[in-house]
């Protein structure tokens, strides 16, 4: 394993007019990343996932737990950690008035890398920023700057990049494009850290992830496995009464949950339990406005484990 974090926990103190209050941000959260693999950390803003990627990168330190980033002691050993790791942050750090190619360079020379100049230089071709290279930061396009900000944790070739959120205001053409050069990373050899909120992204990179909420691990697994274990396919109604309905339809299936005036329904093969749902609701004289038919989503399993669904907190997309 590149990455081991054994019960981190991390507690803020802030104030307000109610005077201090106590935020427990990490309540003790356990990771394992194998090398070579994007291992994702989805959930929504707030759910600790920022905080959880600042204290394995050394920026913030734990208050309890212990961690071992690619051989090294978090807590005995931040620089030599610091050393085999890249970190984007959500702002990215692409500074405004200074050329692509001088901040990457910046970053290779505090990484002590033996050639600045060479590295610079094909970590920049590598992202095809060559040709933006000597502009400004201010000129570059939102896409552009996430590419420099992953030059920048990349120079110095670390085996383990942390990406926080780094997708986050990009349009649909630069997150596809940021998608595979993310894949690309994998490729190449390097284990990525990836924390998101948003469902399609998490579904579509990691091998395997963790969905945290209030600061706990609340799922683990791969995306396929996590979505098998809620149900393979869900049914969403929308009925006159959802009550009645998820009492007509429990014998059905495996599972019934109320969200709002949604009703949804998990069942093993909802194609041939379709007609049979139907046909109960029509016995009891439940009336139906709608209905859908889709497979288990990383949503569903968030729903399954916390009782709301991830798309409510207005973080998932």
């Amino acid at each position: 394993m590149i990455v081991e974090a054994h019960d981190l926990k991390k507690t803020f103190t802030t104030r307000s007019r109610k005077g201090p209050q106590t935020v427990e941000a990490v309540r003790g959260v356990d990771l394992e990343i194998a090398k070579g693999e994007i291992f994702g950390v989805l959930g929504p803003n707030g759910a600790g996932k920022t905080t959880t990627i600042r204290m394995l990168a050394t920026l913030i330190t734990p208050d309890a737990g212990t961690a071992m980033i690619a051989g090294h002691d978090l807590l005995k050993e931040p620089a030599a950690v610091r050393s085999r790791l890249g970190y984007v942050s959500q702002a990215g750090g692409v500074e405004d008035t200074t050329t692509a190619r001088a901040q990457v360079m910046m970053a290779a020379k505090i990484h002590a890398v033996a050639d600045p100049k060479q590295a610079t230089a094909e970590v920049l071709e590598r992202f095809d920023l060559t040709e933006i290279a000597d502009r400004p930061g201010r000129t570059l396009s939102g896409g552009q700057k996430r590419r420099v900000a992953i030059a920048i944790g990349l120079v110095h070739n670390p085996p383990l990049l942390f990406l926080d959120e780094p997708t986050t205001g990009l349009d649909p053409q630069n997150r596809a494009n940021l998608w595979d050069r993310i894949e690309q990373l994998r490729e190449s050899g390097t284990s990525v850290l990836l924390s998101t909120h948003y469902l399609d992204e998490a579904d579509a990179l990691c091998d395997r992830l963790v969905i945290v909420d209030h600061g706990r691990v609340v799922a683990e697994g791969t995306p396929a496995a996590l979505k098998r274990e809620v149900s393979g396919d869900v049914i969403t109604l929308r009925v006159d009464d959802p009550e009645r309905a998820a009492e007509t339809l429990g014998p059905l299936a495996r599972e019934t949950r109320l969200d709002d005036d949604l009703l949804r329904v998990y069942v093993d093969d909802g194609e041939h339990t379709l007609p049979a749902l139907l046909r109960a609701l029509e016995e009891q004289g439940v009336k139906l406005s709608s209905i859908a038919l889709d497979r288990s989503t990383l949503d569903d399993v968030f729903l399954a484990k916390t009782g709301r669904s991830l798309r409510d907190t207005g973080a998932a997309a």
